[in-house]
């Protein structure tokens, strides 16, 4: 691998070639408790073999994009850790506009991609270790991004930097997220997760127009209204608002 990128002193980085998923390292490595992987440890590779996104869905992981998971120790109630999807979508929304060229739409899409020029670009995947107590013994944000190349058949349409003429690489764009992911972290700590909601709504997709939320055994339609005080969206339909927790969401056309 070439020279490692330059983090900032908060982040311990570990570089690898290939791995199955770097979720999957992250998981192993936060086992083994804070001294061997404290708070702060990206694991990057520049391929992964067993790529995973939402749902058990298989993420294609070629060369060329950027693929990383960051192992989190917050003193914080499971039921808190959800918020850090909105935190780091907040950070690559920022990374994009470090890294990216003028002139292009970039969107937060709900609960945890990215969009860019209305196409998917970055997603993220959250995973936590419960163990015995209320707070979590570790948190796992994997994240993936589209530098290079993108998947051609999606259910909801994908793009790359490459492809929306970027030149960014993917070194920079790993230094620009953990920078800004900082920031909010920060941010999230000293003021809680009010303002982290109000810039991901401003910065978001879809909000106050008609969606389709795919669920697990139904489709529903409505109007996306807001997010509530822990992220679940609310969703306006013909007869209630309905608080959606877990689901895809996607755009009628025009």
């Amino acid at each position: 691998m070439t020279e490692a990128p330059k983090l900032p002193a908060a982040y311990n980085l570990v570089a690898l070639e290939t791995i199955d998923s770097t979720n999957a390292e992250a998981k192993r490595m936060a086992a083994l408790g804070p001294e061997k992987a404290p708070d702060g440890t990206v694991i990057w590779a520049k391929e992964q073999t067993a790529g995973r996104g939402r749902r058990g869905r298989e993420w294609s992981s070629p060369p060329g994009n950027l693929y990383f998971s960051l192992i989190l120790r917050p003193d914080v109630a499971l039921a808190r850790a959800a918020e850090f999807s909105f935190i780091a979508a907040l950070s690559l929304f920022d990374t994009l506009g470090t890294v990216g060229e003028p002139g292009h739409q970039v969107h937060c899409k709900w609960p945890n991609d990215i969009l860019l020029n209305d196409r998917k670009v970055a997603g993220i995947l959250l995973e936590a270790e419960t163990g015995a107590g209320s707070v979590p013994e570790w948190i796992v944000l994997g994240v993936g991004v589209n530098v290079g190349v993108f998947p051609a058949d999606t259910e909801f349409p994908a793009t790359s930097f490459r492809a929306e003429a970027w030149g960014a690489a993917e070194a920079e764009t790993l230094v620009a997220f953990c920078r800004h992911f900082l920031l909010w972290t920060n941010k999230w700590l000293d003021e809680g997760f009010e303002p982290v909601r109000k810039n991901w709504l401003w910065r978001c997709y879809g909000k106050d127009k008609e969606i389709e939320v795919h669920l697990e055994n139904e489709t529903i339609t409505g109007k996306f209204t807001d997010l509530d005080e822990d992220g679940a969206l609310l969703l306006e339909t013909a007869d209630e608002v309905r608080r959606i927790t877990a689901g895809d969401i996607f755009f009628p056309k025009a």
